[in-house]
């Protein structure tokens, strides 16, 4: 299947620079394939009309991480050119993948120094040895410190790690700190936010439990390469960076038993989504799951766990706008985000949401494209 297939021009004025608050105002964008497909201009507030009383929504609770550092190389020769890195997934207590911007200045072996001030008064210089060069300007860095202490140290010098299409237009400040992370946000690993789960306010919570709409959490560690591109002509040839999820065992009992009652699962995000899909089996079970996870949904994927999705608004040619047309249909997504261009909605992760239901026919095998056909 095409990569341009995935393509639609977007204004720039649609990319959202900041959220809207209270958040539960964003414009939400209900999705129901069919011959004539339905689209609903509604809010995420209305989320507690649209769902039913033993509906499930599944979120992520991952927190992010102040994942971008920057800082100059040293040890060799006097010049000490700048670089900046993004951490996008943990190794062990001393050593993390990252992002070079600038990848060409450093080689396997080079120091890179983070700042030059700790809170912690031992700390001082946070440095870090390039161990490995991988492609596409990714590195193993090997950081002098180890655990809480190393953690403390990225939390000090490291920034929120918004993405390029926010943090090309203006500087990371300290309302992002806010912004950027979901009320669910518990355990520290992201250097993305799931950002379907920015809509969530505690108020609307409330009114979802007082509805009969439960909430289950899961853990998948979004890493930077949510944030590349596509760039492959043929998307069988895209390979997906892989994530760590989690998915314990109390909560894969509990989504089965309601949808054996007659329950949807309701994926609020791609990155929720991913992990149920990598943890059910062809019976639709969702298993405990602890591991990485590369899943590369696309048309023609039979979904297993999943019944609903919630979601922002994807960029072009990306691996989620492929997400997103497999559970409803390339021709009904296409259509449904020409009605939000049009209508003002607002993209990207401080924008506005969708709520995607299945494409049946597609899902019952009816007309299941080929992914290599097209």
């Amino acid at each position: 299947m095409k990569t341009d297939l995935f393509d639609f021009d977007l204004p720039p004025e649609r990319i959202a620079l900041r959220p809207v608050h209270p958040r539960e105002q964003a414009r939400l964008l209900v999705v129901r394939p069919g011959a004539s497909p339905e689209l609903d201009d509604r809010h995420v507030g209305d989320l507690p009309d649209l769902l039913q009383p033993g509906d499930c929504l599944v979120v992520n609770d991952s927190r992010v991480i102040a994942a971008r550092l920057k800082g100059r190389r040293i040890g060799r020769g006097d010049l000490e050119p700048s670089v900046e890195a993004t951490l996008h997934k943990r190794i062990d207590g001393s050593h993390w993948r990252a992002f070079i911007l600038g990848a060409k200045k450093v080689r396997e072996g080079d120091t890179l120094r983070f700042g030059d001030e700790g809170q912690v008064c031992f700390l001082g210089e946070l440095d870090a040895q390039v161990s490995e060069k991988h492609e596409n300007g990714e590195v193993t860095l090997s950081f002098s410190f180890h655990g809480p202490v190393l953690d403390q140290a990225i939390a000090e010098r490291g920034a929120m790690p918004l993405p390029p299409y926010i943090a090309s237009k203006r500087p990371t400040d300290e309302q992002d700190k806010a912004d950027y992370q979901t009320v669910f946000a518990r355990e520290d690993g992201s250097v993305a936010a799931p950002t379907a789960g920015l809509h969530f306010t505690p108020e609307l919570l409330a009114r979802l439990a007082a509805r009969g709409v439960a909430v289950h959490k899961v853990t998948l560690h979004v890493g930077a390469g949510t944030f590349l591109p596509v760039k492959v002509d043929d998307i069988a040839d895209h390979k997906m960076h892989a994530e760590f999820g989690v998915i314990s065992a109390e909560t894969a009992d509990a989504l089965n038993a309601a949808r054996a009652k007659g329950g949807r699962i309701v994926a609020v995000g791609s990155t929720a989504l991913r992990t149920l899909e990598t943890a059910a089996g062809d019976d639709g079970l969702v298993r405990e799951f602890a591991g990485d996870t590369a899943i590369f949904i696309t048309p023609g994927y039979r979904f297993k766990a999943v019944d609903l999705m919630l979601t922002n608004f994807h960029l072009p040619r990306s691996t989620l706008f492929m997400l997103v047309s497999a559970l409803s249909g390339l021709d009904v997504m296409q259509r449904a985000y020409r009605h939000a261009i049009t209508t003002g909605y607002r993209f990207y992760s401080y924008g506005d949401a969708c709520l995607l239901y299945p494409d049946l026919a597609m899902r019952n095998g009816a007309s299941a494209p080929d992914p290599k056909s097209r």
